[in-house]
């Protein structure tokens, strides 16, 4: 090899080596910063956020809030620092404000119960809060809490001529968001774990018709609440927009989206209502509407018996005394001859 093809190769190599420890310097140098600010932002102090989005009326619940760290230079006043702040406290307040997902919580953006205002800004647009009295029995035994949706159901018993009458129980109104039980909207934590505790009274969120229709149903019968399970929303809602209830525009943003979806899920749904008779559970129970016989004696101003419930077959009343059966073309009568 001759010396020129020598100093080619020698300048060759010497230029790579300076270039691979040129790219290697200013990787270093790009990464050194990134590095410095994860490490600083995980230093820094931890501030309440939003787990997910909370429009306005949203619970507080465990699962909604938790700390972040975050800029010790961006720490504003108004925010709840981990170790100053109690989140047993924070727990059945209430949002003032809409606060999107990873934001910081402010102390102005929450209602904490007994303020004033508190259950009128969990209540949301057009809606209503109506108190149902409940027992231990009606109330799936006190584990429903503020937050919880529920569907109530109505047990009646219905007397007639028959003296054996029909007991019927059916579900009026689905999907109820619950406000407070007696008048706690917070749900009481000992140790990390929420405490089970029977209460008398519990107030739901419903539209001004629901509002008439659930007075109305306390004086025919006997109220009780069925809780519903997280999925049951997700299901019904799926369903809703197959069937075409729930449309979401053309062109709709992911996140006005998101906030369409979200009050369908939360709506009370009234009708499709299942029912149940006793006929249903037991083979020595009726399944139909007892007869009622109408009375001679009855005002002018007196209303009628109730009519069969929904699906119901009509048993006719039971003539007195001997009867005959007359037939004319397709037609039958049955003619009581106990006046006779």
């Amino acid at each position: 090899m001759d010396k020129r093809k020598l100093m080619l190769l020698v300048g060759a190599l010497f230029v790579a080596v300076v270039t691979a420890l040129a790219a290697r310097n200013l990787a270093g140098g790009s990464g050194s910063p990134q590095a410095a600010a994860a490490a600083q932002l995980e230093t820094g102090t931890k501030v309440l956020v939003a787990q997910r989005a909370l429009p306005v009326g949203t619970i507080i619940t465990a699962d909604a809030i938790g700390f972040k760290a975050w800029p010790k230079e961006m720490v504003q006043d108004a925010y709840f620092l981990e170790g100053e702040a109690d989140m047993s406290k924070m727990l059945g307040t209430v949002v003032r404000n809409p606060i999107t997902a990873g934001e910081p919580i402010t102390q102005g953006s929450l209602v904490a119960p007994g303020d004033r205002g508190f259950l009128a800004a969990a209540l949301g647009p057009g809606m209503r809060a109506v108190t149902i009295p409940v027992s231990a029995r009606t109330a799936v035994a006190g584990f429903v809490f503020p937050g919880d949706h529920i569907d109530l159901v109505l047990t009646q018993t219905v007397r007639g001529d028959d003296p054996q009458s029909l007991k019927a129980s059916e579900t009026i109104v689905r999907n109820l968001r619950v406000l407070a039980t007696d008048q706690s909207a917070t749900q009481e934590t000992v140790e990390g774990k929420t405490q089970v505790k029977a209460f008398s009274t519990v107030t739901v969120e419903v539209t001004p018709k629901l509002a008439e229709k659930i007075a109305v149903a306390q004086t025919i019968g006997t109220l009780s609440l069925s809780l519903r399970a997280l999925a049951d929303n997700a299901s019904e809602l799926d369903q809703a927009i197959a069937s075409g209830d729930v449309k979401v525009p053309a062109g709709t943003s992911r996140q006005d989206e998101e906030k369409l979806l979200r009050q369908a899920m939360a709506h009370p749904l009234d009708g499709g209502a299942s029912y149940v008779t006793g006929g249903d559970v037991s083979r020595y129970q009726r399944k139909s509407m007892p007869p009622m016989e109408a009375s001679s004696n009855r005002g002018a101003g007196v209303p009628a018996p109730a009519g069969p419930m929904m699906g119901a077959p009509v048993t006719p009343p039971r003539p007195r005394g001997p009867v005959v059966n007359i037939t004319r073309g397709k037609d039958t009568v049955t003619v009581s001859l106990a006046a006779h």
